[in-house]
């Protein structure tokens, strides 16, 4: 007896316990299983009985996978903001130690108006046990090193080594990459010295920008659906629209947050899910991407820190040919208003979702190929000189187009169109607190991201837009047909989405004639 009182309980950390669940999950029976991980079947109803906490936990990634409890710290708003500072940091590359989190506890408790709060050794060994924080795998390369000696050397280690490795189970339609994009969607011509540079990281500006994330495999087949990240949640332009080209998201900086990404990544894990498949995803190590939420059907691989201008596929021609697409839309409506002699008014939100979704879907699946095989994930398929054949003629539609509107608006002449879409590349893209925003959260428990009011779109005026029928957009379609039948050289593509808006249009009417005349006939009854 006395052994038996004597026997050291054994401590399961959340991994252990979520690979047990997944084990009976699978369809294994619950006997087998407990057997297979040593554990009585009372242990094992006791870890499936508390799934929904633990998996909750980990998700949010709140607690670090290895952790055995899920007790809360003693100061939990002290434990909060440290853990909060140090994502900031941690995504920023700089080195954090022991020490360096001792004193910034100390800092934040202050804030927080804890005078008997001590960050002692034995608080910061907790604190990492919490998170699952290994200090000596913190000091990351430092950013001014980016493509220096040290980063090529980087770049071709990865390229013999780690990438080898995790596209080795994944054919090119499996691997993705996702990035986000800045946008100052009303910038005009005339406008582009004085927004290139600008870093845009608040005031009123931030109501005149737009967070954008794209997401494409290797194969070029596949672009996802873009998610779009604005200031107001409820833009005056969107009454009435129940229908985006995208997802649409909103806080007070518009820019990408943790919430926001890992909310996008578990949408699109779900999509893989009921889809039976599993992708290789490869993301930078931006503060928004830091603290990832459990996947069943997504593998992560981060590209190596400073280097994502030369292995980032997007980052390669993907996100400038897009932004170039876009900026030629907003050049044509320019070139049109200014030849009806019609004043020049403001591009809203959900005009700039249009031309954004539609840049994005209209960039060229050879276009695609192109940037990852320059990135060096996947092999090189056709030379540099057929991709610029390809390019040469749109680039010289698009200069004359720029000439034509420059000339009119009077933009200085160093200006050119590729100034005019690289002007708002140096955009913030993720949030980055400070230290009275960690507190702020802390104390007053609002989410830091709260989207501004509705009333705070004051930067467009534009008249609230009219509710078109469905009669009205057919005869639209009619007026169109005609129309084109009057021009000469109208390419069979065309003719063909008009027959699929014409289809889509009259098969909306027809449902509802049809549920219309089922109703009549049941009251009639």
């Amino acid at each position: 007896m006395a052994n038996k009182g004597n026997k050291k309980r054994r401590q399961f950390s959340l991994e252990e316990k979520m690979k047990v669940v997944e084990a009976v999950d699978s369809g294994k029976r619950k006997g087998d299983v407990a057997k297979e991980f040593g554990i009585t079947p009372s242990t094992l109803s006791t870890f499936l009985k508390d799934r929904a906490k633990f998996e909750e936990k980990v998700r949010k990634a709140s607690v670090g996978p290895q952790r055995k409890r899920m007790r809360n710290a003693l100061y939990d708003d002290i434990d909060k903001a440290v853990f909060a500072w140090f994502q900031e940091i941690h995504a920023k590359n700089i080195l954090v130690t022991g020490s360096v989190i001792r004193k910034k506890a100390l800092n934040l408790a202050n804030m927080l108006g804890y005078d008997n709060f001590q960050a002692s050794v034995g608080w910061l060994n907790r604190f990492r046990d919490r998170h699952g924080i290994a200090l000596n795998a913190v000091c990351r390369e430092d950013g001014d090193r980016l493509m220096n000696g040290l980063g090529i050397d980087k770049v071709n280690e990865w390229h013999a080594g780690e990438i080898i490795k995790l596209i080795a189970d994944y054919s090119p339609d499996d691997i993705f990459n996702a990035d986000e994009a800045g946008v100052f969607f009303q910038l005009l011509p005339q406008h582009t010295l004085a927004a290139k540079g600008d870093h845009c990281r608040g005031g009123k500006k931030a109501k005149q920008r737009l967070t954008a994330l794209f997401c494409c495999n290797a194969s070029g087949t596949e672009k996802m659906r873009p998610l779009i990240v604005g200031r107001s949640p409820s833009p005056h332009c969107f009454k009435n629209v129940h229908s985006l080209p995208c997802d649409y998201r909103a806080n007070q900086w518009a820019l990408m947050t943790q919430d926001l990404f890992n909310e996008w990544l578990m949408q699109v894990d779900a999509r893989m899910k009921r889809a039976e498949r599993r992708i290789l995803l490869l993301i930078d190590n931006c503060s928004a991407h830091n603290m990832l939420p459990r996947l069943e059907r997504i593998q992560v691989g981060y590209l190596p820190s400073n280097c994502t201008a030369v292995l980032q596929p997007l980052n390669l021609g993907i996100i400038h040919t897009m932004k170039m697409l876009y900026r030629s839309h907003l050049l044509k409506q320019i070139l049109f208003k200014l030849s009806g002699n019609k004043d020049q008014e403001k591009v809203d939100i959900k005009q700039a979702i249009d031309m954004i979704a539609a840049a994005w879907w209209s960039v060229k699946q050879s276009t695609v190929v192109k940037c990852w095989q320059k990135a060096g994930i996947i092999p090189m398929e056709f030379t540099d000189s057929d991709a610029e054949m390809v390019a040469k003629e749109p680039d010289i539609a698009i200069e004359k187009l720029w000439h034509s509107v420059a000339v009119a608006t009077c933009v200085p002449n160093e200006v050119n169109f590729q100034d005019f879409v690289t002007a708002d590349d140096n955009l913030i893209i993720s949030q980055e607190l400070v230290d009275t925003e960690i507190i702020q959260g802390m104390v007053t428990g609002k989410n830091t991201g709260e989207a501004g009011s509705e009333d705070e779109e004051d930067d467009v005026s534009l008249p609230e837009q009219p509710k078109i029928t469905i009669t009205e957009a057919i005869s639209s379609v009619q007026k169109l047909r005609q129309f084109l039948s009057t021009c000469a050289g109208v390419p069979d593509a065309v003719f063909g989405q008009l027959n699929g808006i014409d289809e889509y249009l009259m098969k909306r009417v027809i449902q509802s004639l049809t549920d219309s005349q089922i109703t009549d006939f049941l009251q009639a009854k």
